[in-house]
């Protein structure tokens, strides 16, 4: 599948804007929303120093992830685990999720037993995209910029910006600089809903299609996530655990709290104590509920493998270690060590609000199985991404 920002970008090229500002003799290019958002993900000039943009820490060449922990001359000094802001030096207060497949998450609420589903971010603070989108800009870990007028007075500097949001918004849309923030941010909302972001191109969407065959590791690593008598796997990575659909988002898009410790290495990168506990979806202000304390969203398992570190904190840098944590809390006695560290597991960050129940409804997996599920969460990579996987 060919970039909708190359295809973008060419396209520019060929009528000599080079994706800055257009001459103000000629007339600039016509512009969709969705390449309109394209356009402003990428660029940097929206961020305080104008060194970073959305896609540097989603980066649509790396799983929509921050790869920027890959080169060790960046200077990251958790390995990935957080994120650094425009000022190169500010850490982000949690893992940077995949943008991918964001698009499939129901806006935010909370359903009839109680429970908290969909949103954005890993508290789901913002109930949709374009709420998602307002957020980075203004952050003060991120992109550091004061307001959003002063997010919008940078957009006023490229006149292909200007003359496409005019075209798109209303000629009066930069009489209101919240107004136009919100336009922003639609425009990304509206990137992010592409096929670029979902494209179902996985061998697993293609062994769906018949289009591919899946290893005997890989068919044991399928058997095993979707058997409910085995790892419980897909009670909360799956939407449909009876149909296992082609077009599955491998995640129920619920909150969880599955006794992950805390990532010491990044307490101490921040200057906060060991003890300083991240409370999570019942931390936020306007829930503020001890039964959800801990509680995180339930990630897409789509491009896992080449999206780590992983957890909320990013506090396991490999895959196969994450499998073994979750046979370390079934409590059946496999893994008692983390093979990251062969150290005995740290505690939980919150212990309160486990669900054992998920958890323990499994048995125990051999180093086998481990291998095998790995090798099945590695179908899981869209074929733009599969020569990550070595």
């Amino acid at each position: 599948m060919k970039s909708l920002h190359v295809s973008l970008l060419a396209t520019l090229m060929l009528a000599g804007c080079g994706g800055g500002s257009s001459s103000p003799k000629e007339e600039a290019p016509k512009l969709t929303k969705e390449e309109l958002g394209d356009l402003l993900f990428h660029d940097a000039n929206l961020s305080l120093t104008r060194s970073i943009s959305c896609a540097s820490c989603h980066n649509a060449e790396h799983g929509l992830a921050d790869a920027r922990f890959r080169d060790p001359s960046h200077g990251n000094p958790v390995g990935g685990a957080l994120s650094l802001g425009d000022d190169g030096l500010t850490l982000g207060g949690r893992n940077a999720p995949t943008a991918g497949y964001a698009q499939l998450s129901p806006e935010f609420h909370q359903q009839s037993d109680g429970s908290y589903k969909g949103g954005q971010f890993h508290d789901g603070r913002a109930a949709s995209l374009k709420e998602q989108a307002k957020g980075p800009f203004l952050d003060s870990a991120e992109m550091m910029m004061s307001d959003a007028q002063s997010v919008i007075e940078r957009v006023k500097e490229n006149d292909l910006y200007v003359s496409n949001f005019k075209t798109l918004y209303g000629e009066s849309i930069f009489e209101d600089a919240e107004a136009a923030y919100d336009a922003l941010a639609e425009a990304i909302a509206k990137y992010e809903k592409t096929e670029e972001f979902a494209p179902f191109d996985s061998k697993y969407d293609r062994w769906k299609a018949g289009a591919a065959a899946f290893s005997d590791e890989e068919e044991l690593g399928y058997t095993l996530f979707f058997s409910n008598n085995n790892t419980n796997c897909a009670t909360c990575h799956a939407l449909n655990t009876e149909s296992e659909s082609p077009r599955e988002s491998f995640t129920n898009f619920e909150y969880e709290n599955i006794g992950t410790p805390r990532n010491y290495a990044t307490l101490s990168a921040k200057g906060l104590s060991r003890d300083t506990t991240d409370l999570g979806l019942g931390g936020r202000a306007d829930i503020n509920d001890s039964a959800h304390y801990g509680k995180v969203k339930v990630p897409t398992l789509r491009n896992i493998a080449v999206t780590a570190p992983y957890m909320s904190n990013g506090v396991f840098k490999e895959l196969r270690t994450v499998i073994a944590f979750y046979d370390h809390m079934a409590g059946q006695g496999g893994h008692a060590l983390n093979p990251e560290t062969a150290q005995p597991w740290d505690a939980p960050e919150v212990n309160a609000t486990i669900n054992h129940e998920v958890l323990q409804a499994t048995k125990p997996l051999t180093e086998a199985k481990i291998d095998a599920l790995v090798a099945f969460l590695k179908t899981l990579t869209d074929a733009r991404y599969e020569h990550l996987l070595d």
